[in-house]
């Protein structure tokens, strides 16, 4: 799908939402994680609770898409009570995203926010990889040059982390790359196999959504259930709920449907702009609030990644309209002479 044909001043508008909800979400669930006062919540049921919210809104996206309660209850009958098999085709993404998001509260756990947004735009090659294996797509020399400057960016940054001074809490920055390797990998394969279930019938987005959050619930509770399982049950299942905390569930919530609606109104340097910026931004809210401290590796391994993220997001060059010359006419060698 192409971009619309919109205002620059709305463009920009999704441009600045996009990534104050990126930087926003990773600072706030940090702040949540080290240096809120109070007893530390379950991430698991903070995971949970944001499906459920994406259930709900998608509910309301698919209800204004319908028209009226008569054609939702037709298309909630025809594509979830009676479509087990696309239910569970969708668990699979689900499953995986639930994998996603609770490494991400594991890894903000153990890394401070902006070494975790740096390094998170590894999800950049791990889709790519995905694309080219699983759509049958290929890049181009300058996205496999700038994938391949955005793992040397990213090393650098990792070579030594950045220290946060205010956080007192013990961290284990290994254990925190390794949650965000393994929630890159989750986010690549789950989007681009989204991205297919998608393409493979003319079924709504919302629709969509809503089969993939109904199995999401479903799996997320199991999580809660098998790791906090005790806890809960003793203490309560939104036991260490802070304003914060529900301020970060709302970001992960509403943040990730919002930006899968606007993102058809921006291109993809746009959108490497905002990861760009997202990542000034969280380097900023990072000194201020948690006392980072900043390296010359990290600072210069953020730079490359902002370089890479501009150049694979720059369009391809269309050589299939470029006409032939045929050199063995006269006109056109003529017209070559002339020149």
């Amino acid at each position: 799908m192409g971009v619309e044909n919109v205002s620059v001043v709305f463009k920009l508008y999704c441009l600045t939402v996009m990534t104050l909800v990126a930087a926003t979400y990773t600072v706030a669930l940090r702040y949540t994680r080290t240096i809120s006062a109070g007893d530390l919540y379950f991430s698991t049921t903070a995971v949970c609770i944001t499906e459920v919210i994406k259930l709900i809104l998608s509910l309301g996206m698919l209800s204004n898409e319908t028209g009226s309660p008569s054609r939702l209850k037709k298309a909630l009958v025809e594509h979830v009570l009676c479509s087990p098999k696309e239910l569970l085709k969708l668990s699979v993404p689900s499953l995986v995203y639930a994998v996603q998001n609770n490494m991400a509260f594991l890894a903000l756990s153990n890394l401070d926010a902006a070494v975790y947004q740096v390094t998170y735009q590894l999800k950049i090659p791990c889709t790519a990889l995905c694309t080219v294996l699983m759509l049958n797509r290929s890049l181009s020399r300058l996205q496999w040059f700038s994938v391949f400057m955005l793992c040397g960016g990213v090393t650098l940054v990792q070579w030594k982390p950045a220290e946060a001074t205010k956080v007192q809490i013990e961290q284990n920055p290994f254990v925190g790359f390794v949650a965000i390797a393994i929630a890159v990998l989750c986010s690549g394969f789950a989007g681009v196999y989204f991205e297919k279930v998608l393409k493979s019938s003319d079924t709504s987005l919302w629709v969509r959504n809503i089969q993939m959050y109904l199995s999401g619930i479903v799996v997320t509770l199991i999580g809660v259930f098998v790791n906090d399982g005790d806890n809960v049950l003793e203490k309560g299942f939104f036991f260490g709920y802070t304003p914060w905390v529900c301020f970060v569930v709302f970001l992960a919530s509403v943040g990730g449907l919002y930006t899968s609606v606007v993102v058809k109104y921006t291109d993809n340097i746009m959108k490497g702009f905002s990861a760009a910026a997202a990542i000034l931004l969280s380097t900023v809210a990072s000194v201020l609030l948690f006392g980072l401290q900043i390296t010359i590796s990290f600072a210069s391994g953020s730079f490359l990644v902002c370089i890479s993220i501009y150049l694979y997001g720059l369009p391809k060059q269309d050589t299939s309209k470029v006409k032939n010359v045929d050199h063995t006419d006269p006109e056109s060698k003529q017209k070559l002479i002339s020149v």
